[in-house]
C-alpha cells in the first residue's frame, strides 16, 4: 500500500500568523492555488488514489474538494484528523500570546514543562487518536491500494510518529508545509518513506517565490 500524506493548503490562519490547532479557517487564494498545482503534479504523475480521508476542519476539506475532484476519487471525512487541540491559544496571533497569556509564554519557553497551555489535548491523546486512524486505513485497503490522507502538519507529523514506531515527544520531529507531498510505502518488509514535505510543484510558479 502506498500512503499519501498531504498537507493542507495555506489557510487564512496561516496567512495571519495565527496558533490555530483546531481553530477553523478557510484556505486564502494562494492556497488554492498551491493545491490546484499539487493537483496538476498528482495528475501528472499519474497518481490515483482510491480514497481521499480528510479532516474536516474546512482547511483540509477545502483543499480535499480540489484534489479530489481533479483525481475523480471519493472522500470520507473523519475528525480525527484533525490538528492538535491546543486549547486557549486556538485562533490566537502568536505575537500577542505573551500580551494576552504571559504565563503560557513563560513556560512555551522553558524546557521541561509537560503541560503548558490550559486546555490542550494533550500529547498520549493526540498519539492514540491519530494512532487509531492509521489502524483503521490500513486495515481497511489492500496491498496494491494508493490511499491519500488530507490534513494539517502536526496530525500528519503524529501519523509518521505512529507508522516509523517513534516516541511521541515534543517538538514532533517532523516539518510539514503547506500543501507538502510526502509518501509512505507500507509493505510485507515494513514501513518505508519513500518522500517526505516534498513541495517542488510550487517551485516553478510564482508560488514558490513567496516561500
Amino acid at each position: 500500500m502506498k500512503l499519501l500524506l498531504i498537507r493542507h493548503g495555506e489557510s487564512v490562519g496561516n496567512l495571519e500568523g495565527r496558533m490555530q490547532g483546531q481553530f477553523d479557517l478557510p484556505l486564502t487564494d494562494r492556497g488554492r492555488d498551491q493545491t490546484r498545482a499539487l493537483l496538476a503534479r498528482l495528475q501528472g504523475q499519474g497518481w490515483k488514489p482510491v480514497v481521499i480521508y480528510s479532516s474536516d476542519l474546512c482547511r483540509a476539506t477545502e483543499t480535499t474538494g480540489i484534489l479530489a475532484a481533479g483525481l475523480d476519487a471519493p472522500v470520507t471525512l473523519d475528525a480525527r484528523l484533525r490538528e492538535y487541540d491546543i486549547g486557549v491559544l486556538s485562533g490566537v496571533i502568536w505575537r500577542e500570546v505573551e500580551v494576552l497569556y504571559p504565563e503560557v509564554w513563560r513556560k512555551l519557553h522553558q524546557d521541561g514543562e509537560s503541560k503548558a497551555i490550559p486546555g490542550e489535548e494533550g500529547l498520549d491523546s493526540f498519539h492514540e487518536r491519530l494512532s487509531s486512524v492509521v489502524v483503521d486505513i490500513l486495515s481497511a485497503h489492500q496491498a496494491d491500494e494508493t490511499v491519500a490522507v488530507v490534513a494539517h502538519g502536526g496530525s500528519l507529523g503524529m501519523i509518521l510518529v505512529s507508522l516509523l514506531h517513534l516516541a511521541p515527544h515534543r517538538p514532533l520531529p517532523f516539518r510539514l508545509d503547506n500543501t507538502s507531498f510526502s509518501i509512505v510505502d507500507v509493505g510485507p518488509r515494513g514501513i518505508r518513506l519513500t518522500l517526505m514535505n516534498c513541495t517542488c510543484h510550487l517551485n516553478n510558479s510564482a508560488l514558490g517565490a513567496l516561500g
